[in-house]
């Protein structure tokens, strides 16, 4: 599982866990750090989430290099990927501009680089179960975001994108 602080798959994964083909499953979550500082607490924070919803885990892994530029071969997947896209031979409603590309170069890098992190850790998994990077109404154009899930999930085991609408449907009390 990957995603941030918010376990906005717990649902998901909870519901696969009781099928029988997925119950003897392990489940490996890795969580994007946001403060290489303070680590450390943000890993026990995590654990405490976890245990508080009661999701049983073999490994939690914070990921704190998600700002390291991509490889040269993931940046040239994601360019073949784009190619007919980009330019004045692509139709003008699937067309990703370069200003585009532009603006939007550090989202599409992290992507780039959570692919990279994918391939490290979930190469082997049955199921990858992540959630969905979450654009903002009219910031960027299809082609580009489905480019994205794209560059993300190629070569890889079957993936489940998951979204959330920013909803807390999971309520504890501390």
């Amino acid at each position: 599982m990957f995603g941030g602080p918010k376990l906005v798959v717990w649902f998901h994964v909870n519901i696969l866990s009781q099928r029988s083909s997925w119950a003897s499953c392990k489940l490996r979550v890795f969580a994007l750090a946001n403060r290489h500082h303070e680590l450390e607490l943000e890993e026990r924070n995590m654990a405490n989430l976890l245990a508080k919803f009661r999701i049983d885990y073999s490994s939690l892994t914070m990921v704190q290099d998600i700002t390291e530029p991509p490889q040269p071969e993931t940046k040239q997947l994601f360019d073949d990927i784009i190619k007919s896209f980009v330019g004045d031979n692509a139709r003008e409603e699937c067309r990703i501009s370069e200003s585009e590309l532009s603006t939007l170069a550090e989202k599409t890098n992290r992507q780039l680089r959570l692919r990279e992190l994918l391939l490290a850790n979930s190469q082997e998994a049955r199921l990858v179960v992540m959630s969905l990077p979450m654009p903002r109404k009219g910031s960027i154009s299809a082609p580009l975001y489905m480019a994205w899930l794209e560059v993300m999930s190629r070569g890889l085991p079957p993936m489940l994108f998951v979204r959330g609408n920013h909803t807390s449907v999971l309520t504890f009390y501390s």
